[in-house]
């Protein structure tokens, strides 16, 4: 089962200083925090601000070039939680084809942002994802996920690279 989710806010870490997308079920209120790369959460933080740039930047070009081939992109889901790292699946379709690509989660959330299309956590990945990946050193876990919890729209501000 999946759990359709959106894209919280962007943040920094403040032990490790990686950024951190941050995904919300509006209907429960689970969050799940992804740590992502510098330059993924950029194009994450681009599309999210509606930031033009004066030319495609890769996410851009990949958006493109779905439509180019007159195929749509129609969710991505985040599909496993296996060593610490998490494992995404954009579904398109072509032609009557559906066709699932293995991807990083920032980059499907990236595309899924451009392709204006859903986001999907699968339910095993909720669970397993209880203890967060890449605790601070000096804080629990429990206490990396209670501050998480705790933060409110204006501590979510824009984030800025």
């Amino acid at each position: 089962m999946e759990v359709e989710m959106k894209i919280r806010g962007l943040m920094v870490d403040p032990s490790t200083n990686m950024p951190i997308v941050l995904l919300k079920d509006p209907q429960s209120e689970a969050l799940l925090p992804i740590w992502v790369g510098i330059y993924e959460a950029q194009a994450i933080a681009l599309e999210v601000e509606k930031a033009q740039t004066p030319r495609p930047l890769t996410h851009d070009l990949l958006k493109n070039l779905v439509y180019g081939l007159n195929a749509q992109v129609q969710r991505v889901v985040v599909t496993e939680l296996k060593d610490d790292t998490f494992y995404a699946v954009i579904w398109m379709e072509q032609n009557g084809e559906v066709v699932a690509l293995d991807s990083r989660p920032s980059d499907a959330l990236a595309l899924a942002l451009r392709a204006d299309c859903p986001i999907y956590v699968d339910e095993d990945v909720l669970r397993a994802a209880k203890v967060l990946p890449n605790p601070a050193e000096q804080a629990s876990s429990q206490d990396v996920r209670r501050w998480l919890e705790s933060l409110n729209d204006e501590d979510l501000g824009r984030y800025k690279m």
